[in-house]
């Protein structure tokens, strides 16, 4: 992708925090995409660039990580906000696709009424055991708390722990440039767990949204991620369901292109 087709940029959210964004491509319809945790704007560069030659492709930084500001204290609602904003930027609606606690942000923001024109989630990380959550609430008070304490790094290390990555896979990554660039946007973790609630499918939530959804499972991903894409697309009224064979959360952009494409031009059936 030509860098010159690019263009940064800033657009004012409904709480005057300034949300840095990228164009990629300059002709077709627009689309958004959304990052998870620990995930910038520049995350998302090479989905965007495989989408840029058929769509106005637009990349952000989430409120707090990379050129974005952020301003406290932090409510969904502002995250909510953040997209509105990018989605003024991109023309007033498009078309928008989300991953992981990113997917859960974009559902909510779909609920609550933004000018969403079609939406596609890649594995919004819910429960689907009705089992009590005191394990997790205990997690994420800790993580808030290191958070809080000025200790981004091993509020960083706990998340991955909390993942099953071993102690000493954590110790390796350590030691790699990655890990500062995860380090400097440590400190919105718990926003992503705001975002999360308490981690159940919101089948109410779901039930109003109005818009076409494409939820995408990977084949290769646990088993409990695999369930929540299956049971978020039969809670939404024009939701599809489709998995990529071989895909893991870690989802790799040129197997996802192709059906993106496809679903946003309108092409997409339903099923496996």
């Amino acid at each position: 992708m030509d860098n010159s087709s690019r263009t940064p940029n800033r657009a004012k959210s409904g709480d005057g925090t300034l949300i840095a964004y990228e164009q990629w491509g300059g002709a077709g319809p627009p689309v958004v995409l959304v990052g998870g945790a620990l995930c910038t704007g520049a995350t998302d560069a090479p989905l965007a660039a495989l989408l840029a030659p058929q769509f106005r492709v637009f990349t952000y930084d989430r409120r707090g990580r990379g050129a974005s500001g952020d301003t406290a204290p932090y409510r969904v609602e502002r995250e909510i906000e953040d997209l509105a904003a990018v989605l003024a930027a991109a023309g007033g609606s498009a078309s928008v696709h989300a991953i992981s606690s990113g997917a859960t942000l974009a559902l909510r923001a779909a609920a609550a009424g933004l000018p969403i024109t079609q939406l596609s989630v890649y594995e919004p990380p819910f429960t689907t055991n009705p089992a009590s959550r005191e394990e997790p609430a205990a997690y994420v008070a800790r993580l808030r708390e290191l958070v809080e304490r000025g200790r981004p790094g091993d509020a960083l290390a706990l998340f991955l722990t909390e993942t099953g990555m071993s102690p000493a896979a954590i110790e390796g990554m350590r030691r790699t440039p990655m890990w500062a660039e995860m380090e400097a946007v440590a400190h919105t973790l718990p926003y992503d767990h705001e975002i999360m609630g308490d981690g159940h499918v919101p089948v109410g939530q779901l039930h109003s949204i109005a818009q076409q959804v494409l939820v995408v499972g990977g084949g290769a991903s646990p088993d409990w991620l695999r369930d929540a894409a299956r049971v978020v697309s039969e809670c939404l009224p024009r939701g599809r369901h489709r998995t990529l064979t071989g895909q893991t959360h870690e989802v790799t952009p040129q197997v996802l292109a192709p059906l993106l494409a496809e679903f946003f031009a309108g092409e997409c059936r339903s099923g496996d």
